[in-house]
């Protein structure tokens, strides 16, 4: 337990420190504003016809969008023969349980990993994940938009035009960071991610990078069906 505690003040001093930060803080909500502006003029590339495996069995790139003419995927790592999949990527994914608002966008939100389907959908079930899993273990997609066998995760977001589809958008790395809710929470945290990379004041608790991530098993136990 941290003893650490930032500067006490008065009630119009620590007014008038947040009032500086807010500057900053709708500077950059301006900023995020500008960047999807810029992301919404993006130029698109035409996809190939690709067939990836389903729950149901093979499923050509534009039937996955399910109907919809807007598809986000995550790319999940996977690493064969392993019982445990990539903790970032399950963790990550784990936190989306309720995407039925993305219906009235005309948009959905699926996984695809290199990992066999079978497998896939095992660990799906294991870790109690709820998005829709697919498998481009059969096929070149994964490769084709940055996340092949045995590389990095990543998201790839996608518009249908009738059998036509195109690519949009990419990002990778803290790129993904934007889609998730566990760091906007623990960043407006007082420690925040306590992290040895992160810039804090003198005494703040900081520990090794993704240590207090939690792992695989950590999930499953939390998600996945009960035993």
């Amino acid at each position: 337990m941290t003893t650490a505690l930032p500067p006490v003040v008065d009630a119009e001093t620590w007014q008038r420190h947040l009032d500086d930060l807010r500057v900053r803080e709708k500077a950059a909500t301006r900023e995020l504003d500008a960047i999807a502006a810029q992301r919404r003029r993006m130029p698109a590339v035409e996809m190939p016809d690709y067939v990836l495996e389903g729950e149901e069995g093979e499923v050509r790139l534009a039937d996955i969008f399910d109907g919809k003419s807007q598809l986000i995927v995550y790319n999940h790592m996977w690493f064969p023969g392993e019982e445990w999949q990539c903790s970032g990527c399950t963790g990550f994914t784990s936190q989306f349980t309720r995407l039925e608002f993305l219906d009235a966008y005309d948009a959905r939100f699926v996984i695809v990993t290199q990992g066999p389907i079978d497998e896939a959908l095992a660990y799906k079930r294991k870790v109690g994940n709820q998005m829709a899993w697919y498998s481009t273990a059969n096929s070149s997609f994964g490769s084709d938009v940055g996340a092949p066998p045995g590389g990095a995760f990543a998201i790839n977001v996608f518009l249908r035009d009738g059998d036509t589809v195109y690519r949009t958008w990419h990002t990778t790395g803290r790129g993904t960071e934007q889609l998730t809710h566990t760091f906007g929470l623990i960043d407006i945290l007082p420690y925040g991610r306590q992290e040895e990379w992160q810039d804090s004041p003198e005494g703040w608790p900081q520990s090794p990078t993704y240590s207090r991530w939690p792992e695989s098993e950590d999930i499953a136990a939390a998600y996945g069906p009960k035993r």
